[in-house]
Formats: structure tokens, C-alpha cells, sequence
């Protein structure tokens, strides 16, 4: 089990702890270091600092930013935020319109396809309009019985492609990794195999990253192949890159993305935490 755990998600976007849950999870799954890190959203931050004051745990503020990178979406994590930064609050707020007109007309779709009030009640789901996404429709389609899990949901419904999906007009990458930049101390590529790219694609990405400014690479996650960690390592050192690590956690519902449920990365000098750790009021 890990102690730092840089990737992690609150109620403030698609997880299913309030800030200050989380954080009590986190310690009592003995971590040192816990990231907040939700979807376009610092709301939690605050309320996870003043928590994680009082249980020993060391609280960054981060953020997950949706980006677009030739037609991918690609996640761009941002630790050691400066939370009152101007930069930051203004890509926030354009992302949380992307974001409120993109849930507006899924729910006008799924009303089209039959399913009507699925908006008002994902909305009931999520924090505030700005933090609504797909996962909260599909958790009303299959609380309302119209399909049998999430994962049916976006199969059926809100996946790429399908009846209900609106396309996100996310920023560029290359432009959010530069904005945040000016506002956090460290840039992190969030989950590189994830994105369904073939390996060639995928060092593409990573030059594109990497030539836009950004740090470090998402290396150790809870699941992964034999194989997957020694290439990314070898990738990181190629693009000169840092390490990071992080469990994604979203709630107690997926056990297997556990806070702090992932091997640890070597405390070696291509660990994020050694820029993390230079500044301890990140």
C-alpha cells in the first residue's frame, strides 16, 4: 500500500465522499499525502484542508482538467495549486459552461429518447450544476430501472457515439497544460493507458505533453498489466518526465481503486513528491 496518493476524487465532481469523508479515508487507510484532484472543480479543496489539518494528513489542492488533444480527451492533473490564482478561477469557470451546456442537452436527448426529468434529477446527484456529468445520468438511468448498471448506461446511451452522447468542446491541451502551469507547481498526464491510443499514438501524446510544458506522468495506478509500469517508466525517462502516482479513487464502490492501493514508486529523484515535497504550503 502507497502513503502518498496523488489522484483522487470528492462529491465536488464524480466521487461519492464529501471532501472531509474522504479525507477521514484517507487517513485511516494510513496515508501521509492525499491530492484532491476532481474534475474541473476546486470546490473541496477548502473543507478537505481544514479536515486533514486535524488528522496529521498532508492535503494538496489539485485538479483534474478535461482537455482535447487531436480529438482525444485527455486529463491533465494539476498539484500545488494556487487556489485564489485569476488564471485558474477563469479556466474553471469556462470549463464549468462546457460542462452545464453539454448536461443540458444530454438531458434534452434522453427526454427526446423518452426518459424524461433525467437532468433534474442528475443534477439532484451532483454538487452544483457546474460539476454534473455523465456518470450522474447514468446513475438515475439505472436507479429508474431503464438499464441494469453505469456501465450499461454509457453502452447503451451516453458512450461516444450512442443516442444521448453531446461532444465536449473541452480547452486544448497544449492551452490548459500552459494555464495551469502559471498556477500550480506540477503538470501530470492522468492515467496515459487509458485513453484506448496504440503505443505509437500514445509517445505522440507524450511528446505533445512534454513539449507543452508538462512534468510528470502517471505511472503507478491500482490496476495494471505485467509490463505496463517498466514501459511507462522507460517512457517517462524518454520524455523527461517525472513520476507520479495515484489510485483515481471515487468511492467506496470500486474497492478495487482504493485509496493508496497501488505499489509505491521507488523514492528515487523521478518522484513528483521530490518537488512536491521542496514546498510543504503546496
Amino acid at each position: 500500500m502507497a502513503t502518498i496518493d496523488l489522484h483522487a476524487h470528492s462529491v465536488c465532481s464524480d466521487g461519492e465522499l464529501t471532501p472531509e469523508a474522504l479525507v477521514l479515508r484517507a487517513a485511516a487507510c494510513g496515508l501521509q499525502v492525499l491530492a484532491l484532484t476532481d474534475h474541473d472543480s476546486i470546490a473541496g479543496c477548502a473543507p478537505a484542508m481544514r479536515v486533514a489539518a486535524t488528522c496529521d494528513l498532508h492535503l494538496l489542492a489539485g485538479v483534474e482538467l478535461s482537455t482535447q488533444w487531436l480529438g482525444v480527451n485527455v486529463h491533465i492533473i494539476a498539484l500545488g495549486l494556487d487556489l485564489q490564482a485569476p488564471p485558474l478561477l477563469q479556466l474553471l469557470e469556462r470549463q464549468a459552461g462546457v460542462r452545464e451546456r453539454r448536461a443540458v442537452a444530454i438531458g434534452e436527448r434522453l427526454a427526446a429518447l423518452g426518459f424524461a426529468g433525467v437532468y433534474e434529477a442528475a443534477l439532484a446527484r451532483s454538487a452544483s450544476v457546474q460539476s454534473i456529468g455523465r456518470l450522474h445520468f447514468a446513475q438515475v438511468l439505472q436507479e429508474r430501472g431503464v438499464v441494469r448498471s453505469v456501465q450499461q448506461a454509457f453502452d447503451r446511451y451516453l458512450g461516444t457515439g450512442r443516442k444521448a452522447a453531446v461532444p465536449l468542446d473541452w480547452i486544448g491541451m497544449e492551452e490548459g497544460v500552459a494555464i495551469l502551469n502559471q498556477v500550480a507547481k506540477v503538470t501530470v498526464l492522468a492515467h496515459p493507458l487509458r485513453y484506448g491510443l496504440s503505443r505509437t499514438r500514445l509517445t505522440q501524446l507524450l511528446t505533445a505533453f512534454a513539449q507543452a510544458g508538462g512534468r510528470a506522468l502517471e505511472v503507478a495506478t491500482p490496476v495494471q498489466l505485467p509490463g505496463e509500469w517498466p514501459w511507462l517508466l522507460a517512457q517517462a525517462t524518454k520524455h523527461a518526465l517525472f513520476c507520479s502516482q495515484g489510485s483515481d479513487f471515487h468511492g467506496p464502490s470500486t474497492p478495487w481503486a482504493e485509496l493508496g492501493g497501488f505499489a509505491e514508486l521507488p523514492d528515487t529523484g523521478s518522484s513528483v513528491w521530490r518537488l512536491l515535497s521542496d514546498d510543504r504550503a503546496a
